[in-house]
């Protein structure tokens, strides 16, 4: 019986991983963005050499604000507004993910962005969706299985999300896991889409929301309390409702919710770090809601502007926080506990992949 494997990035890539939240628009190879650009005559891009463009991004996005943060995808979503466009990032993302060490992914993006070339919405989630498939095919072939699974998102300023969300059940057997609302959080609470929510409850379709990141608790409980969502987008702030008492942490209504109905937190936290969200690695609250005991997974949120990946970020919580291999598998585990596909193939990567994969690091 050998011991553990060192934890190392590279040792950390050889985990099986599962991420819940993860943006297409947000992980574009930088030398897909150039090239795209010149394809379809996108000429606004503030740099022409791929790693002067990759360093762009993620000091744009380093800002400390959603806003200014939220910004830079005007630059990739202007490339991904053809057939051809959304196939390649689909695809390179599958395989992105995949050679990461990630085996099941649920990526999230909003069809409505991508209309500006004449596109359909039905066109959109259509030539993403082949391209996730076609990632997933190659990504087999080269030994690193994946089972990526799309997410439709409403942007939370505009008044399309009742039509997203059909969207989303139209395809939902053809790909697309559920839905989702995102973008400026203040001032867009998310009680407004509630028609929209509404009518994914009646057709038994899951959803997420983007709650408690840059705006505090009432967020958190509007997606909880009002639309019923069933994982929350960050829901970082949670800790609003923790005070600390004489006898340890003190769980207020929202939180002991959250944690009771084992509502999971879609935690992000480089993103979080960037955003403005936590002022540092050190200050997430990351730590403290797991030893809580709330089901926290770990994201990668947007890897191009935050220049990273799942490994990264595991090994930026072990550097952190001192966790070892079986915190790393507990939360995968909780990741794929709360996947947006049926119970029995959760079970199976569970059982299949992801206990067998962590039982060899684990020695």
């Amino acid at each position: 019986m050998t011991g553990p494997m060192p934890l190392t990035l590279a040792s950390i890539r050889q985990a099986p991983k599962a991420v819940l939240h993860d943006h297409l628009d947000g992980g574009l190879r930088p030398g897909t963005v150039l090239d795209l650009a010149a394809q379809c005559g996108y000429d606004q891009l503030p740099a022409q050499d791929a790693d002067a463009l990759g360093n762009w991004f993620r000091d744009a996005a380093d800002s400390g604000s959603l806003e200014r943060y939220l910004e830079t995808f005007a630059h990739t979503t202007a490339v991904m507004q053809t057939a051809e466009g959304l196939r390649r990032v689909a695809r390179e993302c599958a395989l992105d993910l995949a050679e990461d060490g990630v085996v099941y992914a649920e990526v999230r993006f909003a069809p409505e962005q991508h209309l500006q070339r004449g596109l359909s919405l039905d066109e959109v989630v259509e030539h993403t969706l082949a391209g996730f498939r076609e990632g997933e095919q190659l990504a087999a072939e080269a030994g690193t299985p994946i089972r990526v699974v799309c997410l439709l998102t409403a942007m939370r300023h505009a008044a399309r999300s009742l039509e997203i969300a059909e969207l989303t059940v139209r395809w939902r057997d053809r790909g697309v896991g559920g839905f989702d609302i995102a973008g400026a959080e203040a001032g867009y609470p998310p009680s407004r889409h509630l028609d929209a929510f509404e009518y994914m409850r009646a057709n038994c379709a899951h959803f997420t929301i983007h709650a408690g990141e840059a705006f505090g608790l009432p967020s958190i409980h509007e997606a909880v309390a009002f639309c019923g969502c069933e994982r929350l987008g960050h829901g970082v702030r949670i800790t609003d409702d923790i005070t600390d008492s004489e006898s340890g942490p003190k769980l207020g209504l929202v939180a002991n919710y959250v944690r009771d109905q084992r509502i999971p937190l879609e935690l992000c936290p480089s993103s979080n770090v960037q955003t403005g969200a936590v002022p540092s690695l050190e200050k997430h609250p990351f730590d403290l809601l797991a030893r809580l005991r709330f089901r926290v997974t770990v994201n990668t949120d947007n890897r191009l502007m935050s220049d990273t990946t799942m490994s990264r970020e595991m090994l930026k919580l072990v550097d952190t926080f001192g966790y070892g291999w079986s915190d790393l598998e507990r939360f995968t585990i909780n990741a794929m506990k709360s996947a947006f596909i049926a119970f029995p193939e959760r079970l199976r990567i569970i059982d299949e992949v992801i206990k067998p994969g962590y039982a060899v690091l684990l020695g």
